[in-house]
């Protein structure tokens, strides 16, 4: 399902630097919202890769999203198609299901009710966050960005 994403190399700076230190915190175990550490096998390398991403729950399914385009991760996760999530010594084996843009629309419209239900401290945040690299789009033009920013669902494995 590649055809309907642009190819956006990398995330923006000011997120990059906070990758290091949230993935220290989840590994220490210390609690992040929605954040969680998630092992992707490289699709180059087979090489286990591991990044801070959240983790989206709404009802009782769970997903990632690319909220910067189709970064490294992403492609990664789309060839590899599982992943390891967790946050200190709790791990989960996860498939993972890209959808496709009609499905990922409609996520990427409940993620704003998501937003808006986190604590303050959390909402701010990613509010923060999303003000870089035109990811605001994902909240304000969900269609739009469905477009170009891949949306997985994780399904646990048994």
């Amino acid at each position: 399902m590649t055809e309907h994403h642009a190819s956006i190399p990398q995330a923006p700076a000011v997120v990059r630097l906070f990758g290091p230190v949230g993935s220290l915190l989840l590994r220490l175990g210390v609690p992040m919202g929605p954040d969680r550490l998630v092992t992707i096998r490289g699709r180059k390398s087979g090489l286990p890769r591991t990044v801070a991403l959240a983790v989206t729950e709404l009802g009782s399914r769970r997903f990632v999203i690319g909220t910067y385009g189709d970064v490294q991760w992403t492609r990664n996760l789309r060839a590899a198609g599982e992943a390891v999530i967790g946050v200190g010594r709790h791990a989960e084996h996860v498939r993972a299901v890209e959808l496709d843009p009609e499905q990922a629309a409609t996520i990427l419209r409940e993620l704003a009710g998501y937003i808006d239900r986190l604590p303050w401290i959390l909402r701010g945040v990613t509010l923060f966050m999303l003000r870089f690299g035109d990811a605001r789009e994902v909240v304000d033009a969900p269609t739009s960005a469905a477009r170009t920013r891949p949306v997985f669902e994780l399904q646990r494995l048994p």
